[in-house]
């Protein structure tokens, strides 16, 4: 990404069913209700549960007139070809068409992957400023990562996606001296203390140290969430409008709060983008009073 570009923030993950398309959604409502233009790309040809996700809002918002920010979306073709490589190569001109439509004239391009390795996949982690890998708190989910000594939570040997990811990292740093901000995100942390969950915390935080991650605390198992995904709505939503089905509830509060905190933790661009915004919007409005000036409205760099 140029230095005038999106701030690319990647979800991956090699094992389904960790939270990726469900954070990468609520990330994306979420800048959307801060006034950032906002792109999501679903990398995922099989599963395409991003792109599911944002087509129930959109069909939701056209049934009952509502009023809600919706990202600009691109998903990849289902690869139903005899050709692989044909089928490869349509993949990566979609991906490569959508990265050139929103490079430049959005604040924020999120991307969610496949729980499999493909070569978007190593492309798309590649291009990440900020990439964030959701971890149910299993032993079973850290072995995405690495190895767990089952007696000390010490990681042993790092896995195929840890080693990608490292390889992405050189990559970023080589093209053009950046460095991708890894976060690893804690999602259905069990409230009861155990051996376990010790271990879990244990294995975890050693991992991160050894990876040049950072941990954060991510989302608890929300029955909410199946609510949701139906009519392609977010906690960032006025769940308590009656044409969203007045979901408003203290559980629903609390995961808005759950993802507030995240967002926090993820340490994103956001106030120096968001200052640069007001300060353009200044500009237009003062060139407007001032006469027929002409005002080029500037992309905010990330901060």
């Amino acid at each position: 990404m140029t230095e005038s570009g999106a701030h690319v923030i990647v979800l991956g993950n090699e094992k389904g069913g960790s939270g990726k398309s469900t954070t990468a959604f609520h990330l994306a409502v979420f800048l959307l209700y801060q006034d950032f233009r906002v792109a999501t790309i679903d990398v995922d040809s099989r599963q395409q549960t991003l792109t599911q996700y944002i087509r129930n809002r959109s069909d939701w918002v056209k049934a009952h007139g509502l009023q809600l920010p919706q990202s600009t979306h691109y998903h990849l073709p289902v690869s139903d070809g005899d050709s692989v490589s044909r089928n490869c190569r349509q993949e990566f001109e979609v991906f490569a068409h959508a990265i050139s439509q929103v490079e430049d004239d959005y604040d924020f391009l999120i991307i969610d992957t496949p729980g499999f390795d493909t070569n978007l996949t190593r492309l798309a982690h590649s291009l990440a400023d900020t990439l964030i890998t959701p971890l149910n708190d299993s032993l079973l989910d850290l072995n995405v990562l690495a190895r767990i000594d089952p007696q000390n939570g010490e990681p042993r040997e790092l896995s195929h996606y840890a080693r990608l990811v490292q390889r992405a990292r050189k990559e970023r740093l080589a093209i053009d001296g950046q460095t991708i901000d890894w976060i690893l995100v804690r999602n259905r942390i069990s409230m009861l203390s155990s051996r376990n969950m010790r271990l879990v915390q244990s294995g975890i935080n050693q991992l991160a140290t050894r990876l040049g991650a950072r941990v954060a605390h991510g989302i608890g198992e929300r029955v909410v969430f199946r609510s949701l995904f139906p009519i392609g709505m977010s906690v960032f939503d006025p769940l308590d409008d009656p044409a969203i089905g007045n979901m408003a509830s203290m559980p629903n509060m609390s995961a808005h709060k759950e993802y507030r905190s995240l967002v926090e933790e993820l340490h994103l661009p956001i106030s120096t983008r968001a200052r640069n915004r007001r300060q353009a919007r200044r500009d237009w409005s003062r060139s407007r009073r001032e006469g027929p000036l002409v005002f080029r409205h500037m992309m905010p760099g990330p901060g």
